[in-house]
């Protein structure tokens, strides 16, 4: 950050190698995290999570996170932690990743069989639509005035 603090680009979950490297070297420390890249393209990647509670905390505290916030906000994973976690980690694999590399195609839209534009709207469907008053009444949602009036003006405009 510009005020010299650290953040965590993704989540705070991933492992350090080094917890004392961290402490002392925020910036230079290294995470056991793996990337799958083929020809400057990132086909994959993973982590080993943190499975210990009180590196965990430590993480935390060194992201400038204090206990009072972490317990707010992970407070149900850090309770899960101090059950016991066995060492653990996972890998995904973008297959329209492999696609787009084997097909050539410089952009994944070209190879993503229902792309969306930038907006996250679905060129075939029209999706994402407004949701209809019975259904939020079924599942218990009250729209807020503001998302009511921007609902009756999208519906106003001919937008789903």
């Amino acid at each position: 950050e510009e005020d010299g603090s650290i953040t965590f680009s993704h989540h705070p979950f991933t492992s350090p190698t080094d917890i004392e490297e961290m402490r002392s070297n925020p910036a230079g420390a290294l995470s056991k995290a793996y990337d799958v890249v083929v020809n400057g393209v990132e086909l994959g990647s993973g982590s080993i999570r943190i499975h210990d509670p009180d590196t965990q905390r430590q993480v935390f505290e060194i992201l400038g996170i204090d206990s009072e916030t972490a317990e707010r906000r992970f407070g149900w994973f850090l309770e899960a932690l101090d059950y016991g976690t066995p060492p653990h980690g996972g890998f995904a694999f973008g297959v329209d990743r492999l696609v787009m590399v084997l097909q050539n195609e410089a952009s994944i839209r070209e190879v993503i069989p229902f792309p969306k534009t930038q907006t996250g709207v679905d060129p075939m469907t029209g999706a994402p639509t407004w949701v209809e008053d019975a259904q939020l009444g079924e599942l218990g949602i009250a729209l807020s005035p503001e998302a009511r009036a921007r609902r009756e003006e999208s519906a106003a405009d001919g937008d789903r």
